[in-house]
This record gives C-alpha cells, sequence and structure tokens, in this order.
C-alpha cells in the first residue's frame, strides 16, 4: 500500500507546457505546492508554480537536485528522456513509472507492446533501412503513413505515401530517422478515452470524447462522442486495459479510429492529460489534471461525472495574425469559458488556449463553441447568439 502524499507537500513537474500549467492549477487550489524543470523560463507552468528551475532535461545532476526537493515526480509531455526519468527515480517516486515513459514515447516500441498484448492497434510495420521500407510499402500498400519513432506530435515527423515510387522521398522528408509505416485508415471519426488508475488499482475514465483534427493539429472535442452505447463501452474497456497492463498510476489517453464498420483501432498513447481532456476542467465534477494528482499522491479517485455535454475549441497562434483577438466579442458568448496558457509568443499552428462552451447536448455545444471562437478573429461580426 502506497502512503498517500496529502497537501502541503511539494510536487514536480517535469516539462512546462499548459498541460503542466493546469496540473499546476489543480495542485495549488488543493493545497499542494509545485516545482517545474524544462529548459525554458517564464513558462506556462512556471508562472503558476512555486519554483521554476531552467535546466536541460539531460543534465541529470540538475535532475537529482530537483527530484530530491519533491515528494513525487510526474511529467507533462512524453518526450522528456527516459534516463531523466531514471535519474528522478533515484530521490522521488515517479508516476507514471518511466517505464511507461520508455515505451509510449517512442512508436516502435508503443505498437509493440499493443501488438503483442492482443490490443487492436492500425497495421505497422518497422522500418530503420531502405529495404524495410520497401518492404513495408508492398505488406501494407498505399496510401500509408510513415511516422517517426521519436519525438513525433500534431503531424510533424509524418509523411503520406501515395506510391511505392515515393516512399524514399517521404523517408527522406522525415530524416532518415527510425519510423514505422501505418496503414491508412479510412476511419468514420476518430475518438479518445482518457483514464486514470490509482495507486490502489482503481480505474476511471471519463467516457468517450469525439475529435476533429485540423493540419493534423486537434481543432475541436465533443463530449460525450456521438457513437454507440456498445462502442463507447468496448472504448472504455480497451483503455482499462491498456492502463492495467502497463501498470500506469497517474493518466493516459488512449487515441482510436472507429471505423465505419464499428471496429476500433488504437492509434496512440499518452501517457498523460490529453489536449481532447481539457474540457474536463469545465463540464466534469473532477478533470483530468485534480485526476492526475489525485493518482500520483495516492489519494482516493474523483467522481468523472459529466455535468453537462461539452464542446472544447483550441485557439492556436493563427488567431494572432492580425492582432489581438478580440476577447470581449468571445466572452459576450455568456456560456463561453475561456482558458489561455501564458505563453510568451503566438505562432501559427501553436496551442495558445481553449474555449469550452457546456449546453444541453453536444450539437449546440459545438455549434455555440465554434461561433464563440469565430468572434475573437478582428474585421468579423462580433455579435452571436448563444
Amino acid at each position: 500500500m502506497i502512503a498517500p502524499i496529502l497537501p502541503g507537500a511539494t510536487l514536480g513537474v517535469l516539462g512546462s507546457g499548459q498541460l503542466g500549467r493546469m496540473f499546476a492549477i489543480a495542485a495549488r487550489r488543493m493545497g499542494y505546492r509545485v516545482h517545474t524543470l524544462s529548459p525554458d523560463q517564464d513558462t506556462p507552468t512556471g508562472q503558476i508554480a512555486d519554483v521554476e528551475i531552467q535546466a536541460s532535461y539531460d543534465d541529470l545532476d540538475a535532475v537529482r537536485r530537483f527530484a530530491s526537493a519533491v515528494s513525487v515526480v510526474t511529467f507533462e509531455f512524453e518526450n522528456v528522456p527516459a534516463a531523466t526519468a531514471e535519474a528522478a527515480a533515484e530521490h522521488a517516486p515517479v508516476r507514471p513509472a518511466g517505464t511507461i515513459l520508455h515505451t509510449t514515447q517512442h512508436r516502435q516500441r508503443e505498437k509493440t507492446f499493443l501488438e503483442r498484448a492482443g490490443f487492436p492497434v492500425t497495421p505497422f510495420r518497422k522500418v530503420e533501412t531502405a529495404e524495410e521500407l520497401a518492404k513495408a510499402v508492398r505488406d501494407l500498400d498505399c496510401p500509408s503513413i510513415l511516422k517517426t519513432a521519436d519525438f513525433g506530435y500534431d503531424g510533424k515527423g509524418q509523411a503520406r505515401i501515395e506510391s511505392a515510387h515515393g516512399a524514399q522521398a517521404a523517408w527522406e522528408s522525415i530524416g532518415l530517422a527510425p519510423a514505422v509505416l501505418e496503414q491508412f485508415i479510412r476511419f468514420e471519426r476518430e475518438v479518445s478515452v482518457i483514464a486514470a488508475r490509482g495507486a490502489d488499482g482503481s480505474c476511471v475514465d471519463w467516457g468517450v470524447i469525439e475529435n476533429r483534427h485540423r493540419h493534423h493539429i486537434l481543432d475541436v472535442s465533443i463530449a460525450p462522442a456521438r457513437v454507440s452505447p456498445g462502442i463507447a463501452k468496448r472504448a472504455r474497456e480497451i483503455a482499462h486495459q491498456v492502463l492495467e497492463t502497463l501498470g500506469v498510476i497517474g493518466v493516459l489517453c488512449v487515441e482510436f479510429f472507429l471505423e465505419p464498420d464499428g471496429r476500433l483501432l488504437i492509434n496512440e498513447l499518452a501517457p498523460r492529460p490529453h489536449n481532447s481532456g481539457h474540457l474536463t476542467v469545465d463540464a466534469n465534477a473532477t478533470s483530468q489534471f485534480e485526476q492526475q494528482l489525485r493518482a500520483v499522491c495516492g489519494l482516493p479517485l474523483g467522481s468523472t461525472e459529466l455535468l453537462r455535454p461539452a464542446a472544447m475549441a483550441n485557439l492556436l497562434g493563427d488567431l494572432w495574425a492580425d492582432g489581438e483577438p478580440d476577447w470581449s466579442a468571445a466572452l459576450a458568448c455568456a456560456p463561453a469559458k475561456l482558458h489561455l496558457y501564458g505563453k510568451l509568443e503566438p505562432r501559427p499552428g501553436r496551442k495558445m488556449g481553449h474555449l469550452t462552451v457546456l449546453a444541453q447536448d453536444t450539437e449546440a455545444a459545438l455549434e455555440t463553441v465554434l461561433q464563440a471562437r469565430k468572434t475573437l478573429t478582428k474585421g468579423r461580426p462580433t455579435k452571436v447568439q448563444c
């Protein structure tokens, strides 16, 4: 039995982006102190944390000093090197464990784990040589998707292969790095299940969330997803099984492709809170960030009850192209909740914040959040029926 880490203790976060920021907000509200470590300064997490340490993840002595000053270490994105988690574990428990990070931060290891454990996964092949690439294309046919094994997110490190003749050029476009080739899936929709597993082995989830992407970046999430009860039940069961098989203590997201025949295929895992779960801050009794805190501190998990149907729309740096977005216009839509991440420089494609709307049904929530986002852009009508 793990002794609980109680309010008043200090929690360590490896990484300093918006996920760490929202975790830190939940932790501060519950009476914890927060330290964060990353290579950057004046970060989204650092603006909320008690202590912000600027150090490279490869500076293992700095990581050890950081871990020695906290009661538990967690991470807010999976590209923290596994060696960093191992160094931190010398001085404080790391949750989820560094072994889980090692598996899920590398597509070849992640997909191999899922396949060997019997989970439904997108058909794939490992690619490390030109010969392996040519054979993978023959096996999976075209179109197919080539993805780097390491450090890919929001569509980065990916290339679509339309024919065998374009395979080598696609591999060169991602730097000839070790990769996986995935069969192209003509899915009906993308959905996710974010689930948490406590130190006592108990699991909870937030139901199935429907996701829409634009240019490979999550654009809108809708809860609950518009899927049948049977599909929702199966997706939740798979997510719980993944957490239990990995032995996660913390939060993990399972991203799925839903095929037209109702079959679910796992696309990716994320061993942390997830962009599609940002709406849980407003829409659920316990957010994914508070649940992450409860899990890694060995506290009882909270209720994940959905208070009302909800939709979330990401706010990317593109909205700043013609100046500061019109926040007053969006907030004039009474149901809209604005969350900004404290990032200092808006850039195209960069996630700067999000809007969440609760409504009587998913269609109304989706329509309203999209209308609210439209009002942010200068030169467009600023009055909207909400």
